[in-house]
C-alpha cells in the first residue's frame, strides 16, 4: 500500500499524516506533514515510452531551485521525490491567458538562467523528434490508424520553424505547473525538461491556456522584446499545433502503458484531439491547408 511505503521512509521527523493530492497525470503525489511541517511526495518510476528519467528529474528540480524557479528538493530514492510544500494556489487556464507578459518574463528568466546551473549529460526537447517517437511507440496499436495523418502534419510543421538561440526549457507547461504564493509565481514538475529553442515553451503555454491571438502576440512580443516578424509568427502558429499534437500523442501512449489514480486518459485524449482540431483551423485560416 502507498501509506506503508510512505510511512517507511527514512526522511520524516515525528508523527507522520498523509493524504493524497489530485492533478498528476503520470504520478501518484501525497501531501505528507511530519514534525517538521507538509511536504509534496510523488511516486514515480522511470517512463522510457516518454523519455523520463527520474535522476534527470531530479537534477533539473534542484537546479531550478537554485535558480528560484522551483520547492526545494528535500529527498530522493528510486521512484520516490520529495519536495517542499508550498503554500500556493495552483494557476488554471484563465490565469495564464491573462497574464501572457508576466508569463513571458517568467519564462525568459527560467530560459536564461536554467542552463547555467544543470548538470551532467545535456538532454535534449525537440517535439518533433518526440512526435516520431511517439509514433513508433504507437504503431501496432489501437491508435495506429491516427499515424499517417498524424506525422505527415509534424512534417510540415517542422518545416516552418526558423532558427533560435538554444536555451534550457521546461516543455509541460500546462497551467497546473504554474503555482502563485500571492508574491512570485513558481514552476514544479521538470521531467521533460531540457535543451531547447524557446519557442515551445511559448507555444505549449499559449496553446494549453487555450490564449487567444491577441494574448498570444503579447506572450510573443514580450518574450523577445520586439514585435515578431512573419516567419517568426508562422513558426510560432505551427508549433501551438505541435504542441497540441504533442499532447494528443502523450495521452495515446499514457492510456496504453500507464495508469496513474484517477487519471481518464481516454477522456484526456479527447480533450486534447478536439483542442487540436481547433488551431490546426486557427493555422490554416492564417496560412492556408496544412496537408493536401
Amino acid at each position: 500500500m502507498a501509506l506503508d511505503r510512505i510511512l517507511a521512509l527514512p526522511c520524516w521527523q515525528g508523527d507522520v499524516t498523509a493524504e493524497p493530492l489530485a492533478g498528476g497525470l503520470s504520478n501518484e503525489i501525497w501531501k505528507v506533514t511530519d514534525a517538521v511541517g507538509p511536504h509534496v511526495l510523488r511516486f514515480g518510476v522511470d517512463y522510457p515510452f516518454h523519455h523520463v528519467n527520474r535522476a534527470r528529474e531530479a537534477m533539473v528540480s534542484r537546479a531550478a531551485h537554485a535558480c528560484s524557479f522551483a520547492p526545494a528538493v528535500e529527498y530522493t530514492t528510486p521512484g520516490v521525490m520529495v519536495t517542499e510544500f508550498v503554500q500556493a494556489r495552483t494557476w488554471d487556464a484563465k490565469d495564464v491567458a491573462q497574464n501572457p507578459a508576466r508569463i513571458a518574463i517568467f519564462l525568459r528568466s527560467f530560459h536564461q538562467k536554467m542552463p547555467l546551473v544543470v548538470s551532467g549529460e545535456a538532454s535534449l526537447f525537440w517535439v518533433f523528434h518526440v512526435i516520431r517517437d511517439y509514433a513508433r511507440t504507437l504503431n501496432g496499436s489501437v491508435y495506429s490508424r491516427f499515424l499517417p495523418e498524424f506525422t505527415a502534419l509534424s512534417a510540415v510543421l517542422e518545416t516552418v520553424q526558423v532558427p533560435l538561440p538554444i536555451i534550457f526549457s521546461h516543455n509541460d507547461l500546462l497551467p497546473a505547473n504554474i503555482l502563485d504564493d500571492g508574491a512570485r509565481l513558481w514552476l514544479i514538475d521538470y521531467e521533460y525538461a531540457g535543451f531547447s529553442t524557446p519557442l515551445f515553451d511559448l507555444a505549449n503555454a499559449a496553446s494549453n491556456a487555450g490564449m487567444t491571438q491577441k494574448q498570444a502576440l503579447t506572450l510573443l512580443n514580450t518574450y523577445f522584446e520586439t514585435p515578431a516578424e512573419p516567419p517568426l509568427l508562422r513558426a510560432f502558429e505551427a508549433m501551438k499545433v505541435a504542441a497540441l499534437l504533442r499532447e494528443t500523442m502523450w495521452a495515446m501512449v499514457s492510456d496504453l502503458h500507464l495508469s496513474a489514480p484517477g487519471v481518464d486518459y481516454a477522456a484526456y485524449l479527447s480533450e486534447n484531439q478536439s483542442r487540436l482540431v481547433a488551431q490546426i483551423d486557427a493555422y490554416q485560416a492564417l496560412y492556408g491547408k496544412l496537408l493536401p
